[in-house]
């Protein structure tokens, strides 16, 4: 149901950001705005709270943009969607528009769920061998679940590669209630 609400915003906004040749610096302010919702609970509840009706989100939107110098294309995407009520679509918005930009760039993403954070070198490693793999530049969306223990769970569009050591744990352990 997100997806639907999210994607004719971010196709409009990729549509207006290409025309006006603002592709680089739309996506850059999207991905402010989505680390902001990732880093705040705060804000990502404020996101999503139904107890907030959406005039008043949309004032509290028009004042934080009032502070900041954001891309204006992505400050009238934010006060539209606050208008409108879609605020708790936001990280689904950032992430449909960059999956057209990268599309359009021809690059694939993929989503890289690691243990600890990867290091710059680790980060470059994985993605030119997912490049070798898929034939296209790859670019990595990158989190960190600590259940992992260790190891990497990446997906690349329909394909997920989980090696980690939580999923290797788990299947040994239905392997060895079957044996007992």
């Amino acid at each position: 149901m997100l997806v639907g609400i999210a994607r004719p915003y971010a196709s409009a906004l990729f549509d207006v950001a290409k025309d006006e040749n603002q592709l680089a610096s739309v996506e850059t302010a999207l991905s402010d705005v989505g680390r902001l919702v990732r880093e705040s609970e705060d804000f990502a509840r404020f996101l999503k709270s139904p107890a907030i009706n959406a005039e008043d989100k949309a004032e509290a939107v028009n004042a934080i943009l009032a502070k900041t110098q954001t891309n204006p294309l992505v400050s009238n995407l934010l006060k539209l969607v606050a208008r409108n009520g879609r605020l708790f679509a936001l990280s689904q918005i950032i992430d449909a528009f960059k999956a057209l930009a990268a599309a359009a760039r021809g690059e694939v993403t993929a989503e890289v769920t690691s243990a600890a954070p990867l290091t710059d070198a680790q980060a470059k490693s994985l993605s030119e061998t997912l490049s070798a793999k898929v034939g296209k530049a790859v670019t990595l969306n990158q989190h960190v679940d600590p259940s992992l223990i260790g190891g990497l769970q990446v997906k690349v569009g329909s394909q997920l590669i989980d090696s980690s050591l939580k999923t290797k744990l788990a299947a040994m352990k239905i392997a060895m209630k079957e044996v007992g």
